[in-house]
C-alpha cells in the first residue's frame, strides 16, 4: 500500500530543535524540545487550527517519543500535551519518562533566553 500525497509525515529537525508533522509537504504542526544531557525536554506542541481534530498532534508526539526511546534518551514532558500522551501510552513510554522538576524548568528558561 503506497502513501498518498496528503498522508502526514513526521520528522525530527535538529537545526530547529523540533519534530514536525507535514501534510502535502507543508508543516502543519510541531513539538519543540531542548536536549539536556540524555534528556529531551519537550516544552511546546502546536498544530495549525485548520488541521486540529485529525489526530496529527498525537501522531507527532508519539513519533517523537518513539525516537527518544529508540535513541536511548529520556523524555521530560514540560508541555502538558506531551504529558497527556505519556499518561495514555504509559505501557509503551512509561519507562523513558523523567519528572518535570524545578531544576529542569530553571534550566529550560535559561536555554530559551
Amino acid at each position: 500500500m503506497s502513501e498518498s500525497a496528503n498522508d502526514p509525515t513526521v520528522e525530527r529537525v535538529d537545526a530547529e530543535q523540533w519534530y514536525e508533522v507535514r501534510v502535502d509537504g507543508w508543516r502543519v504542526g510541531l513539538t519543540e524540545y531542548r536536549d539536556r544531557g540524555d534528556q529531551r525536554v519537550f516544552f511546546h506542541t502546536e498544530v495549525d487550527e485548520d488541521f486540529t481534530g485529525q489526530g496529527l498532534a498525537a501522531k507527532l508526539v508519539e513519533h517523537a517519543l518513539a525516537d527518544v526511546r529508540d535513541s536511548g534518551m529520556r523524555a521530560v514532558p514540560v508541555c502538558p500535551y506531551v504529558g497527556r500522551v505519556l499518561e495514555r501510552r504509559s505501557d509503551e513510554f512509561g519507562g523513558i519518562t523523567d519528572a518535570v522538576s524545578a531544576e529542569v524548568l530553571e534550566w529550560l528558561e535559561a536555554e530559551r533566553a
